[in-house]
């Protein structure tokens, strides 16, 4: 019986579509992403496809409709419905979008219900399209520069309920948050709030990250959460966690996902699809043409950037030697979850970097790889071995590309750049930094 429905699902997957099918595109899930990201993507992409005559009908809140033509007189259409992350799991389920937009990654029950679909885990399912600052606003007149993220989280249960136990003039503070079907809203919650935690019932709820973001802008006794695209008139925060140094989301410090509320954007397509705009959509938004509009839409693109970064005083000699006269890269290229394999976004990030290190001004340049691991991994010694496993194991797919590193070392638990104490934190400590001298 187990191999008869296996058959159905086979001929299903491969089923022909109609030409109706073939024509239109439809992307739904995200706000944060769908609301002024995925619509420029889209309108890109169809122009390098040479469908130049397009209209954009968004008379709908959170939808677009776009429609392009090209000089054959072929027409593709582009549905475009931005209300949730958890709407795009919900709806490839039900098969009425052909790809998911989130700003959170698919969890353990949507890969369980979307089996039928292929594994959403794998790297031609999961697209990470662009980086973003879970940015902590407040008015723009608030005296407030920064908050650990323990205060965040006592702020947004009402636990703290007056600025005077900030430091700040007495007054109820009023809290700002997106609503349940949000994925913004499920990152801060899982960031900040925790498992045990919840937001406060007295919370204003939004579906809007703009709408959000003016209310607080108006509102002199508000804080909120958002997108970093979309803190516009109000004030961020910097924000530190376990004592650290407070960090703005600045766009260096997002892209090394090294800011405590760093998040990644996804695009999921199902890996059995029949639909080829899909995945051609897909490829596009990872793209260096497509990154740049992500720069210009207010998000942080995986184009590299370089930086002098400042050395930690407390870091080990001879990082502090390796590094002096060098450049760190944008990019810290990160594992999959318990393992030394690289994970989705590092195996297109290995590819910026190759192609980075081919360019005229850069082809003298020596490359080094910095390997790190998280306390709770294994003993000490055995954190620095595999802090070097995990350099080595970046440094093998750069040889496999012809690209040599000049240095690998291992810095075992050395220098976190996250809280210990949660997964999030932990994931974001094993990491090998990229650095070109």
């Amino acid at each position: 019986m187990r191999i008869f429905w296996l058959l159905i699902l086979t001929l299903l997957s491969t089923a022909p579509l109609s030409a109706e099918d073939l024509t239109t595109l439809r992307i739904h899930g995200s706000n944060a992403i769908g609301a002024d990201l995925t619509p420029k993507l889209t309108q890109s992409w169809l122009n390098n496809k040479g469908y130049t005559k397009q209209t954009i009908n968004n008379s709908t809140p959170g939808e677009h409709v776009i429609t392009a033509e090209n000089e054959l007189g072929d027409k593709i259409t582009v549905e475009i419905h931005s209300h949730g992350s958890s709407d795009a799991f919900s709806d490839l389920a039900s098969g009425k979008t052909d790809i998911g937009m989130s700003s959170r990654p698919i969890n353990p029950e949507e890969l369980k219900k979307l089996a039928s679909l292929g594994s959403f885990d794998q790297p031609n399912s999961e697209y990470i399209i662009a980086l973003d600052g879970l940015s902590i606003i407040v008015h723009p007149n608030n005296p407030l520069e920064t908050l650990s993220k323990t205060t965040l989280s006592k702020v947004f249960t009402g636990e703290v309920h007056n600025w005077s136990e900030l430091g700040l003039k007495p007054g109820k503070i009023r809290v700002y948050a997106l609503d349940d079907k949000s994925g913004t809203y499920d990152t801060f919650a899982s960031l900040v709030l925790g498992k045990k935690l919840t937001l406060t019932q007295q919370a204003r709820r939004y579906e809007s990250h703009i709408d959000l973001s003016n209310a607080v802008a108006a509102d002199p006794s508000a804080i909120g959460f958002v997108g970093l695209a979309y803190v516009l008139k109000a004030k961020w925060l910097a924000i530190s966690e376990d004592g650290a140094t407070p960090v703005l989301p600045i766009p260096f410090d997002v892209s090394t996902e090294d800011y405590a509320l760093s998040r990644r954007l996804y695009l999921y397509v199902p890996p059995l699809s029949k639909h080829p705009l899909a995945t051609e959509f897909a490829k596009f938004s990872i793209s260096q043409t497509a990154q740049h509009l992500v720069d210009d839409v207010g998000f942080v693109s995986q184009n590299i950037l370089t930086r002098q970064a400042g050395i930690d005083k407390d870091a080990p000699d001879e990082y502090k030697t390796l590094t002096g006269n060098a450049e760190r890269l944008s990019l810290n290229i990160r594992f999959r979850a318990g393992y030394t394999t690289l994970d989705n976004k590092a195996i297109h990030d290995v590819k910026r970097i190759i192609s980075y290190m081919a360019k005229p001004g850069n082809r003298d340049r020596k490359l080094m790889l910095f390997g790190f691991a998280d306390t709770s991994e294994a003993l000490p010694y055995l954190s620095l071995s595999l802090s070097i496993t995990r350099a080595d194991a970046v440094a093998d797919y750069f040889i496999e590309n012809g690209l040599e590193p000049f240095k690998i070392r291992g810095f075992g638990q050395e220098l976190p750049v996250a809280s210990n104490k949660t997964t999030h934190g932990r994931q974001n400590n094993r990491r090998v930094e990229v650095w070109v001298e």
